[in-house]
């Protein structure tokens, strides 16, 4: 699939920075609905290093990061949040399916299904070659 924005082009929109910007590009995007997302899980990602040196896996908690900078992208490319940022505002309902190892490529799609005011919710999907790796419904707050 083409790639609509790459890393310079997400850190227009969101506020995230190496070594916490964790979506190398963005493939399809709806302002303010959804946003779908690639990582690339090199051999070199810091976190292979100590998540397990001899099992390298990706975190959990770093793919619904993943997950939420998707949905971030989403949000923050409305004309009215320019500039602000986005919060996690909860977790529910995580699953995690599949492990992600070096080599993967995540595809991380959140569609956003209910706002009010500044406050969200998302329903996120992380999948590697169609196999879903991460299912959450993430809530957020527009600051």
């Amino acid at each position: 699939m083409a790639v609509l924005m790459d890393k310079e082009q997400i850190k227009e929109i969101i506020p995230h920075r190496d070594p916490f910007l964790l979506i190398d590009s963005v493939i399809e995007l709806e302002p303010g609905v959804k946003c779908v997302a690639e990582k690339y899980m090199s051999p070199d990602e810091f976190w292979f290093k100590g998540h397990f040196p001899d099992y390298p896996v990706v975190p959990g908690v770093l793919m619904i990061e993943m997950l939420a900078q998707a949905g971030c992208v989403a949000m923050l490319s409305l004309p009215e949040n320019k500039g602000k940022t986005g919060f996690f505002g909860g977790i529910k309902e995580a699953k995690f399916r599949r492990q992600v190892v070096p080599g993967d490529t995540l595809r991380l799609e959140t569609e956003i299904i209910k706002v009010k005011g500044p406050i969200g919710i998302g329903k996120a999907i992380a999948s590697v070659n169609g196999e879903k790796a991460v299912v959450a419904e993430i809530s957020f707050a527009i600051k």
